[in-house]
């Protein structure tokens, strides 16, 4: 019932044991599964034999926050784990994050200022994790870099979306004062597009880095949907995290004492029902539309892809009911206010999904949580002042160096790639900064972990 991380730190024996069971592959399969490459053996190594200062060198070798895909990653990379072929795979994400919280506590973790400035500059706009990548990376290479966030605070997602019971925001603090030291520098409350134009910072610095993320909700525009009641999952998350931050929100939706229904299995429901748990709501539950997951990796999706799994986070483990093929075919309500929701059994017909016809019933609702994911970045008049393009998934367009039709601006995370991974948006993050540095000097020494073409990535 409070906001501290559900999690504790391993008991430094077992935390060894798990070390210890890596077997150092000849093809370590890990690296295949992870986006930044994480040199996984060699510090599950070093872990085993007691070097923890070492262990972090190399986990930032390749990984600038390990402390937030520690906590926040779905873990790929065990599931490429060569001992998940017969046996549980090695605990990497539980080894990663005590590796970074041990730097951390032991003051190992400091500032890496370049030895010299280049005299060029670079605005990178959004400080989700793909922005804090991008910008940590040049920075440390000599440019001056300013990142612009329109919110209060810096983090994003990271600030304002996850709730303090996965990641208390001490982590984001600590690794801001670092990126601080190092020369970023950051300006809160600014709306790029309106308070400043994008054509305005293409003019002002040397390169443009769009990292905005895909933060554009999916509607399900079903009769009712015009309730009261019925709101987005982030209108929910945000204020319930600034809550907990100290701040006052008028008119905050608290589900206290409510019937709250989430539709949305994802990572994203499951911090609304942890959140409503912390509300101390009535009855929570999930509603999914397609088929529960099986709880074994299935024939086609064999080792070393990442499976489809019945996953049970923490916030699972403390209560709320979860419901499979569940079609949400009406929001019912009385005088303008939510009251109920209709849903019928879900049936495949034809490749799609429907609601069978005879089986609707109402469930009870004060509250219903839209987590459907995420159609794409906000528009923020960026075609309309410097011509970038977007694509027909939605995303910013570039090419294979992360730049835009306008030569200049970049786009790195979600903003290009579409909803993803914490840890796909750090690659991505860490690569756009390559491909920015060779475009402002001619050459990178930077790492390009992923890139958005394989010719690209061999180029880089």
């Amino acid at each position: 019932m409070d906001w501290k991380e559900v999690y504790e730190a391993q008991e430094k024996g077992v935390l060894k044991s798990q070390a210890g069971r890596c077997m150092d592959c000849g093809v370590p399969f890990c690296h295949q599964g992870c986006p930044l490459g994480n040199l996984i053996p060699e510090w599950n190594d070093l872990v085993w034999r007691d070097k923890g200062e070492e262990a972090m060198e190399r986990l930032h070798a390749t990984n600038n926050f390990p402390e937030f895909t520690g906590r926040l990653c779905p873990a790929p990379c065990e599931a490429s784990c060569v001992l998940g072929i017969n046996q549980p795979a090695v605990t990497i994400k539980q080894v990663e994050v005590s590796i970074v919280d041990q730097a951390f506590e032991n003051g190992w973790v400091n500032p890496l200022p370049p030895a010299r400035l280049t005299g060029k500059t670079v605005a990178v706009v959004g400080s989700g994790p793909a922005g804090l990548a991008v910008a940590q990376q040049l920075t440390r290479v000599g440019h001056t870099v300013a990142v612009y966030e329109r919110d209060d605070k810096i983090g994003g997602l990271l600030r304002y979306g996850i709730p303090d019971f996965k990641m208390e925001k001490e982590q984001v603090d600590r690794r801001l004062e670092q990126m601080k030291a190092e020369g970023t520098r950051f300006r809160t409350g600014v709306a790029v597009g309106t308070d400043v134009t994008w054509e305005q910072l293409r003019r002002r610095y040397d390169a443009v880095v769009v990292a905005t993320g895909a933060t554009v909700p999916r509607d399900l525009p079903i009769p009712g949907r015009e309730l009261e009641g019925v709101h987005f999952a982030m209108d929910y998350l945000v204020p319930a995290n600034r809550v907990v931050a100290g701040e006052t929100v008028e008119n905050q939706i608290n589900a206290a004492g409510k019937h709250v229904v989430i539709l949305g299995g994802g990572d994203t429901g499951a911090d609304c029902l942890g959140t409503a748990h912390r509300h101390q709501a009535a009855s929570v539950t999930t509603l999914a539309i397609g088929k529960q997951p099986p709880a074994e990796r299935a024939s086609h999706q064999p080792w070393p892809t990442f499976p489809t799994l019945f996953e049970v986070a923490s916030a699972h483990e403390e209560g709320g009911e979860r419901t499979y093929l569940a079609s949400t075919v009406e929001f019912v309500g009385e005088n303008g206010k939510l009251t109920g929701v209709k849903v019928a059994e879900t049936e495949f017909v034809d490749g799609k999904r429907l609601p069978k016809a005879g089986t609707e019933r109402i469930i009870p609702a004060d509250l219903v949580f839209l987590s459907l994911g995420f159609t794409g970045p906000e528009r923020a008049g960026i075609t309309e002042q410097v011509s970038a393009e977007f694509d027909g998934r939605g995303n910013v367009a570039r090419d294979g160096y992360y730049m835009t039709n306008t030569e200049g601006i970049f786009v790195a995370g979600d903003a290009g790639r579409g909803q993803s991974l914490i840890v796909w948006a750090i690659a991505e993050g860490r690569a756009c900064a390559a491909a920015v540095d060779k475009f402002l000097m001619g050459s990178t020494i930077l790492p390009a972990p992923v890139a958005p073409t394989d010719r690209a990535m061999a180029v880089l």
